[in-house]
């Protein structure tokens, strides 16, 4: 959004500047075209007068010697013709190739257009005086053509031609064009500077609030705050209204956990009591129908026992509050199924090691490898029928993820439970009676998020499950 709305407000900026300086360097061009027409009809004007005036041999020595001062002085053509635009008197011009910034040879045929040298001359033979010249630029025109009548209404006896270099006056265009458009460059970095200011002033708190949100997707509670006090007034008071409804949700998940927490934690010390009295009292009850729903009492009194012991490590994963730390996820691995080898063996199950990535290091919650492991590898404990073989394996994604994967070949799951899996005590119906509280994998699965990971579930072919722990690299 930021190189969107720059690019806004950089592409106005330089239309404006654009619009600006191109009209004042068209109007210094023309400018600068009006003066060399000024200065130099003078100069023709009175080169006309002396051909006017001009009677003897005298006179025309007097006007040969005038336009050769000038056309030295200026580097330009002169030549004076009668009505039928024979030349009676020339200077300068003599050797030009119409080349380089010197003029040419004006009536003569030299680099000024005949078109131009024409009109010029038609104009000046019905009397009247050149009164435009050709815009000059940098680029053009090397030369201009400027006629002076001799002679005044129907006594008009020739014309004077002057055909001028116009190298002087398009330096100075080019260096006036030059200093405007460094002053538009420099306006335009100006305004840039601005754009970029005004950009980020406007754009900070929509940042911070962008932020803000990712972390309270992200269930940083804590973190979902704006720390920008910037920007419009509207947004400002948009972020006080984000915080004010961050704190809220933190406040009543914060409420929800910790009762989930206390509950639980205040539940166990009375269950436990009572799990204690019926096992006390067991030996006194009679042999019979009465001693079996002892049995089944108890039973349910443990599984009880067990489910508040995962709603509480539930709560305490969601409420954490450990740093993220690096930890080699092989080391963690190996030792794992160092730890549940003897419980698979006396299982009737095959625990195996596979294919190894080398110095996988992730940064997670402490021991995350090993507790989201111990979940795992308790489920195919459960639900793997003896004979079954188990694969812990480790690789690392393109991505550059370490991914810890545990797969079985035991009955797996059908494809519209595989969402379900990491549901809090989500069951099968054929597994119900199977000890647990379905908390397991809800539990990886909250740890691997806050880590900035994710647990994924498949089906392996042609039956089993594939469980998928991938934590971001440190």
């Amino acid at each position: 959004m930021r190189r969107r709305l720059l690019a806004v407000l950089l592409v106005l900026t330089g239309t404006a500047t654009l619009l600006l300086c191109v009209p004042l360097a068209e109007s210094y061009a023309r400018g600068r075209t009006e003066h060399l027409l000024l200065q130099r009809r003078s100069e023709a004007v009175r080169f006309a007068d002396l051909a006017e005036r001009m009677r003897t041999g005298a006179d025309r020595s007097e006007l040969s010697r005038e336009i050769d001062r000038y056309a030295q002085l200026y580097g330009a053509e002169v030549v004076v013709v009668d009505t039928a635009g024979a030349p009676l008197a020339r200077a300068g011009g003599a050797g030009r190739d119409g080349s380089g910034d010197g003029p040419a040879g004006g009536a003569t045929g030299g680099a000024a257009p005949s078109d131009a040298v024409a009109e010029a001359l038609d104009r000046a033979l019905t009397g009247r005086s050149t009164d435009r010249l050709p815009t000059i630029r940098p680029w053009g025109p090397r030369e201009v053509v400027l006629a002076e009548p001799v002679g005044r209404d129907e006594r008009v006896s020739g014309a004077v031609l002057l055909t001028l270099p116009t190298a002087t006056a398009r330096g100075d265009v080019a260096l006036r064009w030059g200093l405007l458009c460094a002053g538009a460059f420099a306006a335009f970095a100006a305004a840039a500077l601005v754009a970029v200011g005004i950009a980020r002033w406007l754009l900070r708190p929509v940042l911070e609030l962008d932020r803000a949100v990712e972390e309270l997707a992200a269930g940083s509670f804590g973190a979902a705050r704006t720390d920008a006090d910037t920007g419009p007034p509207e947004l400002r008071r948009l972020r006080r209204h984000f915080d004010g409804m961050a704190r809220a949700v933190a406040e009543s998940i914060g409420r929800q956990r910790d009762f989930v927490a206390d509950a639980s934690h205040q539940l166990r010390n009375p269950l436990a009591t009572l799990v204690l009295r019926m096992e006390n009292v067991e030996p006194y009850v009679a042999p019979g129908p009465g001693r079996g729903e002892h049995a089944r009492a108890l039973e349910e009194a443990e599984r009880l026992e067990e489910l508040l012991d995962g709603l509480l490590a539930l709560a305490r994963v969601e409420s954490a509050t450990a740093e993220l730390r690096e930890q080699d996820v092989v080391r963690a691995v190996r030792e794992r199924v160092a730890a549940w080898e003897p419980v698979f063996h006396a299982a009737g199950l095959e625990l195996a090691v596979g294919p190894v990535a080398q110095e996988p290091v992730v940064r997670a919650l402490p021991d995350a490898v090993g507790r989201v492991l111990d979940a795992l590898l308790d489920n195919a404990v459960k639900f793997v029928p003896p004979g079954g073989r188990v694969e812990v394996c480790v690789a690392r994604a393109a991505s550059g993820e370490a991914v810890v994967r545990v797969r079985d070949d035991g009955p797996g799951v059908t494809p519209e439970q595989l969402p379900l899996l990491t549901r809090r005590f989500a069951r099968a119906p054929e597994h119900q009676n199977v000890r647990g509280t379905g908390l397991g994998l809800a539990i990886a699965e909250e740890i691997a998020r806050i880590g900035g990971g994710a647990l994924r579930a498949g089906a392996v072919e042609p039956h089993g499950l594939s469980v998928e722990l991938r934590l971001p690299p440190a």
